[in-house]
This record gives C-alpha cells, structure tokens and sequence, in this order.
C-alpha cells in the first residue's frame, strides 16, 4: 500500500536558549557549527535548513512547484482549451410584470413580522389603514462561471521500498494532459493526482539519512531537570527529594533518556520517495446584481430570499444579455461576462457558464395608525416584512 503524503514545511533550522542558531547543514553528511566549522554528522543533528538543491528535480512545466510553504502558483492552460461562445442568443424582448400582493396577503405578513418581535405591539398590524400599494419591478441577474485551475506541489514520503516511477520511464506529462474527471458542474470541488515519471528517492534532510534526530526537550542529553524539586535535589528544606532520589534532574520522558528520537519525516527508514502532485481545483465563481428601483428598500436584504427564475441561459460560453426589458440587467451582464473572461483566461479554464434573470417581488405599502403615516416592504417569495418605522415598541426597543 502506497504511504500516505506527509506535506511539510521545509525545516529552517533550530535555535537554542539565547536564540542562535546552533547548527546549518549545507549538504548532505557535512554539518557546520555556528564558528563555521565542519563536523562529522551525527544522530542529534537537527536536520536542514533547507531543502538541498538535489532534493526537487527541474520537471518542465511544473516551474513554481510549492515545496510546502504555500500553494504553488497556478499553471496557465494552452489556448485551445477554452470553448467558444454558445450558439444560442439572448432571449428576445418581452415585458415583465410584478403583480401587487392583496391587502389581505401584506396584513397578514405585517402582524405575522409584529408578532415575532418580543417588543413590537400587534396593534398597528392588526389596526392600520391602508393608503397605497406600489408593486416594483425588482430583477436579480446571476452569473456562474464554472473554472478548473491546476497547481503542483512537491510531497515527500518515507521510502519504504515501493515501486519508484522516475523519469527513466519516460518525460512527466505536461499539467494539463494528465487527465481527470471532471465533477458535478457549478460545485467547488478539489482532487489531487501524482504526477507520472517524477517520483526520485534522496536521502532524508531532516536526519541526513539517520532516521534519528536530536530530542529538542533535553537538548540530546537524555536528562532533564526534575519538575518536583525545580532541579535542586531537595523537596522540603530538609529533606532530599523522592521524585529524582536526590540527584535534581530525571530520564527524558520524550526520548527515554537516549538523547534522539526518531525521524518523523521518514520515520526512521532514512530516505524519502519524493514526487511531484497535481492540485486540481473546481470553482464556481458567482457574480450577483440586483436593480435597484430607488423605492427606498434596502437592496441587501434580498440575499436572504428568493424570487421566481424567468430567464436561464446555461452554455460553454454565454452571451450578454443584450434585449432585456431592463437596460440595467443588460450591462451588468455584458460587465459581468467581461470581468470573469479577463479574470480567469490566464489561471484557469472556464468549463461551463449559466446567466439566470430571478424576477423577486417587492411591494411598498403605506398605511395610517393613529393619524400617522407609515411605510413597510412586503419581499421575496416568502412574503418577508422590513419596515424601520414600526410605531409601537417598547422602550427597550427604541433605544436600540
């Protein structure tokens, strides 16, 4: 069975007590002191500083692997990989009307917002004259950009026998000729794939080949100072201390008291399979807009309903819309078509695109309580209230 990737960060070395970096090995075997002295390797070594250069093969087309330390940069698609536009064009002109809600429909959503807050009075809910019903044309326009992008990185197993596909069976295939599947369309997704032909084996940087490395919590000496006694042998001011018998100072329990412990880069088989790995991201990419028609209603708030869908154009690539009713449905779809094929041509390739026209009802009602006049906005399929003059609350509540 194939080990599982271990993604780690290339080690930057180790720093003792009074923060100086207490070894740097700039190749394999040979590791310097920090005089700059060579000295014979040894099994307390704290590993590389860096990934030696012989470590990570040059693959053509995989420039910019991650090592580990971030997502490497994305690999640009060739050209022909991008579709053309769809055959089918915009849809042709026709009028789109709002029907108002009934009186009866906008009461019952009214008491039904009131009755919900713990410091609103049903009574103007219940109490209102009704003055005016002013139905909005109200348009939400989607587009869905389906991409797949693909990045590599660099992992690192222990070596622990296995089948090694190196480069002598052949040249890596190039990012975008390695085939995958692709998923369900307009769904984030993630996969990754072992690049054929990269795989090498090199020795462990992080214990030159040892499988030991030094233990950090007793600096390699096997002994640390006894948590009892604090390292002075005495637990009481008269008395010797039971824990360390004395001596102040007890066996590493992170080493046993050997001093080094094992590898957990190769886990102590002192060699590393390493390979290259394709990262294959679906995304889909969402831009929204929604007309405002000034009537005063907060445009966010329609994020939390829905509307009724009119218009669906699914397609490799879609048109703008051009002959909508709403002039402003038009350029926000020919801006939002524009934006995501200049955004993604260069990282990415766009897979599939779908453009929706969601029609939402929006109804202003203004009503009399008490000699007063007040508005409220009746929303969305599911008949939602906003209002931000409600006229009986609570004192708690007007102060809010």
């Amino acid at each position: 069975m194939e080990p599982k990737p271990q993604l780690r960060r290339w080690p930057g070395g180790e720093s003792t007590a009074d923060g100086k970096r207490d070894a740097a090995v700039s190749n394999y075997g040979t590791v310097e002191n920090i005089s700059g002295n060579p000295a014979a390797p040894s099994p307390y070594s704290t590993g590389a500083t860096a990934p030696p250069s012989n470590l990570m093969d040059n693959v053509s087309g995989y420039e910019g692997a991650s090592t580990g330390d971030g997502e490497g940069k994305f690999l640009p698609p060739p050209a022909n990989l991008f579709p053309d536009p769809g055959d089918r064009l915009p849809p042709s002109n026709q009028q789109w009307i709002i029907p108002s809600i009934s009186e009866d429909t906008a009461k019952e959503a009214f008491v039904k917002y009131a009755s919900s807050k713990c410091c609103y009075s049903t009574a103007p809910a219940n109490e209102m004259i009704f003055q005016d019903f002013k139905p909005f044309n109200t348009y939400r326009y989607c587009l869905e950009t389906f991409t797949e992008s693909r990045s590599s990185e660099w992992v690192s197993v222990p070596y622990q026998g296995e089948f090694v596909d190196s480069n002598a069976f052949g040249p890596a295939p190039f990012p975008w000729d390695i085939q995958v599947q692709v998923p369900a369309v307009f769904k984030d997704s993630e996969t990754k794939v072992k690049v054929p032909h990269t795989s090498s084996v090199k020795p462990c940087y992080q214990c030159l080949a040892l499988g030991k490395v030094r233990c950090q919590k007793c600096n390699a000496a096997g002994r640390v100072q006894c948590w009892v006694c604090n390292g002075s042998g005495m637990q009481f001011s008269d008395s010797r201390c039971s824990h360390c018998n004395g001596i102040g100072n007890e066996n590493c329990g992170e080493c046993s008291g050997t001093g080094h412990r094992n590898c957990d880069q190769c886990e102590t088989m002192g060699q590393l399979l390493c390979y290259l790995q394709l990262i294959v991201k679906w995304k889909n990419n969402k831009f929204e807009f929604v007309v405002d028609q000034r009537s005063g209603f907060p445009t966010d708030l329609f994020q939390k309903v829905t509307g009724t869908i009119i218009f669906t154009d699914e397609q490799s690539r879609v048109h703008p819309l051009v002959t909508f009713p709403d002039p402003a449905i038009n350029q926000a779809s020919q801006n939002a078509v524009q934006r995501h094929a200049m955004q993604y041509a260069s990282t990415a390739c766009i897979l599939r695109q779908r453009q929706t026209v969601e029609l939402i009802p929006l109804t202003k009602v203004v009503y009399e309580w008490k000699g007063s006049q007040y508005t409220f906005f009746v929303y969305g399929e599911e008949n939602s209230v906003h209002t931000d003059d409600y006229p009986a609350k609570c004192c708690c509540c007007s102060v809010m």
